[in-house]
């Protein structure tokens, strides 16, 4: 990954937070992007908010929330299935529409890398990527990862299936 200076900075997600999840976590077009395709409840992610002990060990995944330099929240990003014993875990990230193209997806990759080499001291992260969203596959190839698989109709949008790249990101 690149040093350039960061753009962002990555928190605890807090309780004044629910409203925003509440719609980033409902919102259908995002739900074709990842693993996750049902509707959350208020209360769902209030208990989350309330209940994750912010011990990575403990939850084997951690959420953060991505501000940029005004503190503006400009997206989310996700440590999930975190496998100690191998040292690595899966990376989601959403930037909020109106941030996008602007370097913050960079700047969020660069972070949590940062974070899971440094804090974590993990040995790589990967995602998992639909084949038809380019975006997402341009940014993640333009931070150092590389395409290691491509899982057939992994992902369904309701109508189709769509085949998911395996982005990896490798430490040296």
């Amino acid at each position: 990954m690149t040093s350039t200076p960061s753009k962002v900075s990555l928190r605890a997600i807090e309780p004044e937070d629910l409203d925003l999840l509440y719609r980033i976590e409902n919102d259908r077009n995002l739900w074709n992007v990842g693993t996750t395709n049902v509707p959350y409840s208020r209360y769902t992610l209030h208990d989350y908010i309330a209940n994750a002990s912010d011990d990575i060990y403990a939850d084997r995944q951690v959420r953060m929330m991505v501000e940029n330099a005004s503190g503006e929240i400009v997206g989310i990003v996700d440590i999930v299935n975190f496998d100690p014993g191998h040292r690595r875990a899966e990376v989601g990230l959403i930037i909020l529409n109106k941030y996008r193209r602007q370097g913050y997806g960079c700047s969020t990759l660069e972070a949590i890398a940062d974070y899971a080499l440094r804090i974590l001291h993990l040995h790589q992260l990967f995602a998992f990527v639909d084949s038809n969203n380019v975006a997402s596959l341009q940014l993640f190839k333009k931070m150092g990862y590389h395409e290691s698989a491509r899982i057939i109709d992994w992902l369904y949008d309701g109508c189709n299936y769509h085949d998911a790249i395996v982005m990896q990101f490798v430490f040296s």
